[in-house]
């Protein structure tokens, strides 16, 4: 497959879990694997449904650290907005999330997500993670979910995360990857990039 390929197949999987949760199969989806991920329960289940049901992510990057009022946070494929909503209620209304997906669909929800729950401190930007609509060093956590592992090129994604933290940013990654025991098999068994 060629970049664009795997790109516009990503696009158009993560589109379909925007649109039609349920219909979901290979991977979980919604509130209740949220907390399975540790999510605060009671913070997830005051959310309404909506926000929730499309949440697609593959850990917690909100647990690897606390977020300040009036800091900056970069979610990188923000998906329908559930991270950003909760970084930008730990940031408050001094602080700010910019929020990045690469699916329109995603965004659409994400921004009715936002709607539906009062947050005004989000921006959202339809982009790529390796051309990232940030300003150098304006960023003070990088916070993303089950992203990295869907991009190919992944030390060019890194260098622009890089790019955009400021000195002492971090970056709060979570992530699926591959042991070194797995085989070329296995990974063929899996399926594409999107499953």
């Amino acid at each position: 497959m060629t970049d664009t390929q795997i790109r516009n197949q990503i696009r158009e999987r993560f589109a379909q879990i925007a649109r039609s949760p349920e219909t979901e199969r290979v991977f979980p989806v919604g509130s209740a694997s949220a907390k399975n991920l540790g999510y605060d329960a009671d913070e997830i289940d005051t959310l309404p449904a909506e926000v929730t049901e499309s949440f697609s992510g593959v850990g917690n990057p909100l647990a690897l650290g606390e977020l300040a009022a009036d800091q900056t946070v970069l979610d990188l494929g923000c998906g329908a907005g559930l991270d950003s909503i909760l970084a930008a209620r730990r940031v408050g209304p001094a602080g700010k999330v910019i929020a990045v997906d690469m699916t329109e669909a995603m965004l659409d929800k994400a921004r009715r997500n936002t709607a539906a729950v009062g947050i005004s401190n989000i921006e959202w930007h339809l982009a790529d993670a390796e051309n990232l609509p940030v300003a150098d060093g304006t960023v003070d956590v990088v916070i993303t979910n089950g992203v990295l592992n869907l991009c190919q090129d992944k030390p060019e994604v890194l260098a622009e995360l890089h790019r955009v933290l400021c000195p002492g940013g971090r970056l709060q990654l979570a992530d699926i990857l591959l042991h070194e025991d797995v085989t070329a098999e296995n990974v063929a068994k899996l399926g594409t990039w999107s499953d």
